[in-house]
């Protein structure tokens, strides 16, 4: 068996990150065939990209109208994200959307998951919370809204009583380091390999590249 230690970065606000996060899986897809002995294991470092927003948020239309300048360029900016996100298989339905939320809560609900149940229970947490937002145009800043998501995939809402705080405070739980690179970006033993919602053909070159380096001095004690 060889060990893939994957990390991604990412913000639940970002639908560049949901796109990197639906590539990665494609890639990771795409890999078993030819390397079944490669146990891949993804940690997702939640990186907070607005944490000046007040606690309640934005709305959605100002918050781009002050960021882009005009409708048009809104309209340009997310027919791009549209495009990406049809070839991803990602659903993005931006009318829905009505909150550019705080995510500082957010990033602590999923830093607390993580350490409670399994990989897979955590996974689908941060799965709902993108579907939440960008499927369901939930606030997501929202503790109760956060508690609700996180009872629906197993969790007990009491466990996060000492996380959530609804006050806005930032979330600064990703290392220096990894909060540098910005998101979504993903490290794969160690070594930064791609940065930005890159095809899954990218990545897959990059996890190709990882498990020759991780299988080389195998070889060659052999």
């Amino acid at each position: 068996m060889t060990l893939l230690n994957i990390q991604m970065t990412f913000d639940v606000i970002c639908p560049w990150c949901l796109i990197g996060k639906r590539n990665l899986e494609t890639a990771l897809r795409w890999l078993k065939p030819s390397h079944p002995e490669v146990d891949a294991r993804v940690a997702w470092k939640g990186l907070q990209l607005l944490p000046d927003l007040p606690a309640q948020g934005m709305p959605f239309d100002e918050f781009y109208g002050r960021r882009l300048g005009s409708k048009e360029a809104i309209r340009a900016r997310q027919a791009r994200v549209q495009a990406a996100a049809e070839q991803a298989g990602v659903e993005i339905d931006y009318p829905r959307i009505r909150t550019m939320p705080n995510t500082g809560d957010a990033h602590r609900l999923l830093a607390r998951a993580a350490g409670l149940g399994s990989a897979e229970q955590a996974d689908a947490l941060l799965e709902r919370l993108f579907a939440g937002y960008f499927q369901q145009g939930e606030d997501i800043g929202q503790v109760p809204v956060l508690l609700r998501l996180a009872e629906s995939c197993g969790y007990d809402p009491m466990d996060f009583a000492d996380d959530l705080h609804g006050d806005g405070r930032p979330y600064a739980g990703t290392d220096l380091t990894l909060a540098s690179v910005g998101v979504p970006a993903i490290v794969i033993e160690g070594e930064l390999s791609t940065v930005g919602a890159q095809p899954p053909e990218l990545i897959l070159a990059a996890l190709y590249r990882a498990v020759r380096q991780r299988t080389a001095p195998m070889e060659l004690s052999a």
